[in-house]
């Protein structure tokens, strides 16, 4: 499969694109725990079916050391016991954060205080930004539909 754009050529898009992978540059050194983002990015891209981000953040969660199991299990992660109450908050963020059409009110109430319990304001900021810039970067790719499979981890950073 071809992708339709390339955002690392052409006379616009290195410049875009690099600002695009600053802005996730600086989520990873935000204060929320590396392996919850690498879950959350994971979640918000099976949902939107981006395969090129699930290609990536299972690679990238496999080398920070996140085990088989707990990647497996992400999709369902409501019925597994591999996760902690704070990667479950994020986690139920991050599908009502994605889902917001679905939901009609975007985040609720009650899922907002569960994160909250878990996680400071600067991490429910860094939460907000990283749920909403993965489903930017699931649209980029899936509209011009990139190929999954090759990524390499470290390839972005």
């Amino acid at each position: 499969m071809d992708a339709r754009l390339t955002f690392t050529t052409g006379p616009d898009a290195p410049k875009s694109f690099k600002y695009l992978m600053a802005a996730g540059q600086a989520l990873r050194e935000s204060p929320l725990p590396a392996v919850t983002q690498e879950l959350v990015a994971l979640r918000v891209s099976q949902i939107n079916g981006c395969a090129g981000c699930i290609d990536m953040h299972t690679k990238e969660a496999t080398a920070a050391g996140e085990s088989a199991v707990r990647l497996h299990l992400v999709a369902a992660w409501r019925e597994a016991t591999v996760f902690t109450e704070a990667e479950r908050a994020a986690l139920e963020f991050a599908e009502e954060g994605t889902r917001v059409a679905d939901a009609g009110q975007g985040v609720s109430d009650e899922v907002w205080a569960r994160a909250a319990a878990h996680h400071d304001e600067e991490q429910l900021t860094a939460l907000v930004l990283l749920v909403s810039f993965m489903n930017m970067v699931n649209r980029l790719n899936v509209l011009t539909r990139q190929p999954a499979g090759d990524y390499v981890p470290g390839q972005f950073h």
